[in-house]
């Protein structure tokens, strides 16, 4: 029964937690803007917990975008005005979806040339180990000479 409790309890923090992100702020009057900023602001990186959006975020930072993004809705910004301001101020990294261009190529397309190297990697080791345990290993004269002598020096002792 305790364990029920508990859990209860606990969910309703986290919701609580997440729903109280935008209860910090003041709400535009206007739905339909308001509706805008909340929007965009699910799309905007947390610069401090960088894997949030700033909807979701409890940061000092995260609140001050939330409060741009709105100055800006109620100044008539449109949404792509809105995050060229942003990604001018901070960078593409302030968006949770970067663009794909020269700069974020490494970011989108990164993950998948590291995996295609360690693939390749994996590959050409086994392939390798293959041929080295079908090698033979005969001895040349030199190394059967000095086995000749340590075994003859085993039998004397």
């Amino acid at each position: 029964m305790k364990i029920w409790i508990f859990t209860l309890v606990a969910l309703l923090v986290a919701s609580l937690s997440v729903a109280m992100a935008f209860e910090n702020d003041s709400p535009l009057e206007d739905p339909l803007m308001e509706s805008r900023a909340r929007d965009l602001a699910k799309e905007i990186r947390c610069l401090v917990c960088q894997n949030q959006s700033i909807f979701d975020s409890d940061a000092a930072l995260a609140k001050d975008l939330r409060k741009i993004v709105r100055e800006r809705i109620t100044l008539g910004d449109d949404n792509a005005a809105i995050t060229e301001y942003l990604v001018a101020r901070y960078g593409d990294f302030v968006l949770l979806k970067p663009p794909i261009k020269p700069k974020t190529y490494l970011l989108w397309f990164g993950p998948i040339l590291i995996f295609l190297v360690a693939g390749y990697t994996v590959l050409q080791f086994f392939k390798n180990a293959n041929k080295v345990g079908r090698k033979s290993t005969s001895l040349n004269s030199l190394e059967r000479k000095r086995v000749k002598e340590l075994i003859s020096d085993t039998e004397v002792e």
